[in-house]
C-alpha cells in the first residue's frame, strides 16, 4: 500500500556516549491529524518509537490505525527514521 505523507519537521540528536533520540513530525494524506514519532535508540542501530499527536489530541482510533499502519509497513517506517537521521548534524 502506498501512503502519501508530508514531512514537517524532523531532529535527530545524540543522548550520552552512544544513544540518539530523534523525532519526525508528519502528516498523512486524508487525515486530519498532525502526529510525531519519536525514536530512541541505545546504539544507533536497534530504533524503538513513540506515536503521539502534535498539536492536539485527536481520535484515539485514528492514532492506533496510523501506529499498527506504522507496524506493519516498513517503507513508511524506515522513511520516518531516515528523514529523522538525515537532520542529524555530522
Amino acid at each position: 500500500m502506498i501512503v502519501n505523507i508530508e514531512i514537517i519537521r524532523t531532529e535527530m540528536r545524540r543522548e550520552g556516549e552512544k544513544g540518539y533520540v530523534g523525532n519526525t513530525i508528519f502528516s498523512m494524506e486524508g487525515e486530519k491529524s498532525v502526529y510525531e514519532i519519536t525514536f530512541m535508540s541505545k546504539n544507533g542501530k536497534d530504533w524503538d518509537y513513540s506515536l503521539h499527536f502534535t498539536e492536539q489530541s485527536g481520535d484515539e482510533d485514528e492514532l492506533l490505525r496510523m501506529d499498527e499502519l506504522l507496524v506493519n509497513d516498513d517503507d513508511l517506517y524506515n522513511q520516518l527514521l531516515d528523514a529523522a537521521l538525515e537532520s542529524f548534524p555530522a
